[in-house]
């Protein structure tokens, strides 16, 4: 009963803060999630992945988050990208989040080396609270299932060279907010993402890159993510990461096969939700293929 009185008002809080991007510590192996010009910059070579996370293992009720997505180059300029995302939170009282979004990506060339790509999202947010699960016994309360469809637009900015990227973006330009019994039960304002990443090539074999997200939403404190993966021989990596007042997370990655690549990470939370969860668990897949012939060689991952 503790639990689920404290998990209850954990989730009230963070509906009003407007919290509501999902974020994921692997977050580096699908960018698109939260900004729309990133690109693989590889003509001919598809990208295709699926991500899961279960967050705060023990909890009832607890975040759980699904993610497809596609990154699909048209030619040297001009990058698309897909993304399908589940998010549901919530156990007797269910919040669920489905989205789906297209983006479009179009790069300039600064130098030789230095690109610029502009992005664009659109595409639309399905959410829905379900209270007829509730054992809330109450007059006012009215168990029910509110549904609402909306609009989704964003815009980015990515500038990146061989070695290093920085990027700026908003996934979602038009906040919006879903009633149930005429009380606030989501609430998703701008949000911002301000991400940059460095690739060090100690040896001929071994490749380490620190990375960082910034999060600002509007009315909310500010947020950040600190990450550090190393990557052996194009084939094993080994990651740590640190959220701000958040988690620990210890990540590893595999590719198993040529295109192929299998990656978990590990959070251990660091703020008042510590006693009661054993951390939480993400496993993302993805695959790179060159359907036509046209990519360059795999030979040298760009690892970002």
């Amino acid at each position: 009963m503790k639990r689920t009185l404290y998990i209850l008002f954990l989730f009230c809080f963070v509906s009003v803060c407007a919290q509501q991007e999902p974020h994921y510590t692997q977050y580096m192996y699908n960018m698109n999630i939260v900004n729309p010009a990133y690109m693989i910059n590889t003509p001919g070579l598809i990208e295709v992945g699926g991500l899961y996370r279960t967050q705060w293992v023990g909890i009832e009720g607890a975040p759980k988050t699904g993610n497809i997505f596609a990154n699909i180059p048209l030619n040297d300029k001009i990058e698309l990208s897909l993304n399908f995302l589940n998010d549901e939170i919530g156990e007797n009282i269910k919040q669920t989040e489905n989205v789906f979004n297209i983006d479009a990506a179009y790069k300039i060339k600064l130098t030789e080396s230095l690109n610029m790509s502009f992005g664009m999202k659109v595409g639309f947010d399905h959410l829905s609270t379900n209270t007829f699960q509730s054992n809330v016994n109450d007059d006012l309360f009215i168990q029910q299932n509110e549904n609402q469809t909306i609009l989704n637009i964003g815009a980015g900015v990515f500038l990146f060279q061989e070695n290093y990227y920085v990027g700026l973006s908003s996934p979602n330009l038009l906040p919006n907010r879903l009633d149930v019994n005429d009380e606030l039960s989501y609430k998703n304002d701008l949000h911002l993402f301000l991400i940059g990443g460095y690739v060090f090539d100690i040896t001929d074999n071994l490749k380490f890159k620190p990375s960082t997200v910034i999060k600002q939403v509007v009315g909310s404190p500010l947020s950040f993510d600190v990450s550090a993966n190393a990557l052996f021989m194009d084939k094993f990596e080994l990651g740590m990461s640190y959220r701000y007042q958040d988690a620990v997370s210890a990540m590893a990655g595999i590719e198993v096969f040529q295109g192929l690549r299998f990656g978990y990470a590990y959070d251990f939370s660091t703020n008042e939700l510590n006693d009661f969860n054993s951390g939480s668990h993400e496993i993302i897949l993805t695959y790179r293929f060159d359907i036509l012939g046209l990519s360059k060689t795999y030979a040298s991952p760009r690892f970002y």
